[in-house]
């Protein structure tokens, strides 16, 4: 469903990435580690359309991702380093203004709150929660509305054992699913999947 070929990035002139090729299918996870300025953000970028890859091409369901493309748009969820979510609101509150945005009604708010034991600070603002509970605030909109595929930038940083046990279990249910994942990561997650290493040298292997 998701493919790309010889996608490459360049940033001021010099090559980020080079030469990436991939291939994502229902229930598919892409796991995509590699140092600092590897690459892994842009990488992320080019495959949410945030960014025009400077070389290759990306489908969906076989067809050219154009920018702004609402289909495509309308399929993916993107969790990047930051947030994303506003500090003057309560868990809750970022949850039912996401759900809103989604088109759902907001019955979905408590069990994803629940999910990532965020339950006794649901109606706390989130500038008074620590790093790793705006994390999974930001975690728990994944649950909200059904979108194939997911791309994540580091989600289990600033997280504890129980939080990253709580986010394999959500990822676990987004791949039995038929959901598909691209994660950039330090450190492999356990849910396994296929893995892209990006070393410093654009399209070379760490």
């Amino acid at each position: 469903m998701l493919s790309g070929s010889g996608l490459g990035v360049s940033r001021a002139g010099r090559p980020v990435l080079r030469g990436i090729d991939l291939t994502l299918a229902p229930g598919g996870l892409l796991q995509v580690v590699g140092p600092n300025g590897s690459g892994k953000t842009s990488l992320l970028r080019v495959l949410c359309g945030l960014a025009v890859p400077d070389e290759g091409t990306l489908h969906w369901h076989g067809r050219p991702v154009r920018a702004g493309d609402p289909s495509y748009q309308q399929a993916l969820a993107y969790v990047g380093h930051t947030n994303g979510i506003d500090p003057d609101l309560s868990a809750a509150e970022n949850l039912r203004f996401a759900a809103r945005l989604a088109g759902d009604d907001g019955v979905a708010v408590a069990p994803a709150l629940a999910a990532q034991g965020l339950e006794r600070v649901a109606h706390t603002p989130v500038r008074a929660l620590s790093q790793g509970q705006r994390r999974r605030v930001a975690l728990a909109r994944l649950s909200l509305a059904r979108r194939a595929l997911w791309l994540l930038d580091e989600p289990v940083a600033a997280l504890d054992a129980d939080a990253c046990a709580r986010f394999d279990a959500q990822l676990d249910a987004h791949l039995a699913a038929g959901g598909m994942a691209v994660i950039a990561t330090h450190q492999l997650l356990p849910a396994g999947g296929a893995v892209l290493h990006l070393g410093l040298n654009p399209g070379a292997p760490a």
